[in-house]
């Protein structure tokens, strides 16, 4: 493999500055390039791996976010090329999980149910969509090898960073640098973001648009979560998981005969409709619904959830999620259930309890990912350095600004003043977190009038939170985004209603 390393006398500081410090050049940037065969095609590109800094108002520099940015080499008119940029979420969380799971050029060894397996490492992802686009791969404050600068500053500095708007803020400003740097303003392009990278890319579409001028082709929202749905009252809360509750009982073998017997697209329609026509209904009645009414309702979840009657009413038709996790296998075979993917299993120390005592599918992730995405680093991508990767940094308190952020009408009125901005939703069936139906009610809620809803999308696939894990998945996944992208390619057309 032939290596190309630029600024290398900024990054390779004495070893006796290192031994004594352990920092990272705020500004800096080494360059690889590789190969991969992606359906069957063989394509060349480069990894450009580096830091770009954050600055203030003042131009003093604050912070500096790690990325990695795979760019296919020999495309002759950039102006046609797409530039998709990856977020994860957390908040916290870095930005590994799609790098090396889903759309980046290398896929971490894993079986083909998404379980860990040795020896640790990466190969070549032959699904990756980097044959039909560019990918930018950043990490914000406190992740991977992202840092404030100095690092551990004060509470007060943190502030600058750590909150719904703060992200969206400064994220928007570093962006608008990294595109004039790599001369990408004509490119067309794309923002993925998985979980709460699902809020800040719906943040940063309106910021991007409205601050930067920025306009952007396409929001991917991956397993997003929902602001609007998590400081909800409760009934709508309660409600949405249900059909989740049915996928993951059927994948259980939890369910009576008759659903367990049909395929999950079935069932789910069936959960999907009651949830809406009775259950949501039902919910907002609290303690005045009838008795009788009561007792139908609580029948009918048991039925689509495989938890007793018992337990349904003694809780108040409202499953608690870590009850669900705990309660589901409990007299089947005692384990408990992975919170954002289902399919996995956990062991408690007892089987008594209301909730798993870890998150067995976190667990598995974390064996998987950490060995590898160091090893990637450094040995793949020459990144060389002894500050940790954080995987789940230092970022709380964290500021969800809930009396002055509106993340769903953000997203609104970018699509509503951007004609060319389409949205896409993809979420496994079996996310107890950020559950697959709260993704369709924020969907059908982002415009009420239906005016844009032929610019938008739903996707949904038979794993979790991380519904790229499963081998079936990440090829199908990948297939949807790939036809997502170049349907939002430029034809010509200009941009009005």
């Amino acid at each position: 493999m032939k290596k190309t390393i630029f600024l290398l006398s900024c990054f390779m500081i004495t070893a006796g500055i290192f031994a004594q410090n352990r920092t990272i050049p705020a500004d800096t940037m080494i360059t690889t390039n590789h190969f991969v065969t992606i359906n069957g095609a063989r394509i060349s590109y480069s990894a450009n791996n580096g830091m770009q800094p954050v600055w203030n108002e003042k131009g003093k520099v604050i912070a500096t976010l790690h990325y990695t940015y795979y760019k296919r080499t020999g495309i002759k008119d950039m102006s046609l090329r797409p530039l998709l940029i990856s977020f994860n979420g957390g908040p916290g969380s870095a930005s590994v999980w799609m790098q090396i799971g889903y759309t980046g050029p290398r896929a971490l060894n894993i079986d083909s149910e998404g379980y860990p397996v040795q020896p640790y490492g990466v190969h070549e992802n032959p699904y990756s969509v980097l044959d039909v686009t560019d990918i930018l791969y950043v990490n914000p404050v406190n992740t991977g090898y992202s840092r404030m600068i100095p690092e551990g500053e004060d509470m007060e500095k943190s502030k600058l960073f750590f909150g719904v708007n703060a992200d969206i803020n400064y994220l928007a400003e570093w962006l608008n640098t990294f595109v004039t740097r790599h001369d990408r303003w004509l490119s067309p392009k794309y923002l993925i973001g998985e979980s709460y990278g699902g809020i800040r890319v719906s943040g940063l579409a309106h910021r991007l648009q409205e601050n930067q001028w920025m306009y952007l082709n396409g929001v991917i929202l991956v397993s997003p979560a929902h602001m609007n749905v998590m400081f909800s009252d409760q009934p709508l809360a309660a409600a949405v998981n249900l059909p989740y509750f049915t996928a993951t009982a059927w994948h259980h073998g939890a369910l009576p005969e008759e659903l367990q017997k049909k395929d999950l697209s079935e069932i789910l329609s069936e959960a999907e409709e009651f949830t809406i026509n009775e259950l949501l209904p039902a919910l907002a009645r609290g303690a005045f619904i009838e008795d009788q009414q009561k007792q139908h309702i609580a029948e009918k979840i048991s039925y689509y959830s495989g938890i007793s009657i018992k337990s349904v009413l003694q809780l108040n038709l409202n499953i608690p999620t870590s009850f669900f996790w705990k309660e589901l296998l409990r007299d089947k075979n005692g384990k408990t259930l992975g919170r954002l993917d289902s399919r996995y299993l956990g062991t408690d120390k007892t089987e008594a309890g209301s909730s798993p005592d870890y998150n067995a599918e976190m667990s598995a992730w974390l064996d998987a990912f950490t060995p590898a995405i160091n090893h990637y680093m450094r040995e793949h991508l020459n990144f060389r350095t002894d500050l940790k990767y954080y995987m789940f940094g230092p970022t709380h308190p964290w500021s969800w600004d809930t009396g002055n952020s509106n993340i769903r009408e953000n997203l609104r009125q970018a699509m509503a003043r951007n004609p060319r901005l389409r949205v896409m939703f993809q979420t496994g069936y079996y996310d107890g977190a950020t559950t697959y139906f709260s993704s369709k009610y924020m969907m059908w809620q982002l415009d009420p009038g239906g005016r844009l809803k032929d610019r938008l999308s739903f996707r949904g696939y038979r794993s979790g939170h991380m519904m790229y894990l499963r081998e079936e998945d990440i090829k199908t996944a990948n297939e949807d985004l790939r036809t997502f992208i170049r349907e939002g390619a430029p034809d010509g057309r200009p941009a009005k209603y």
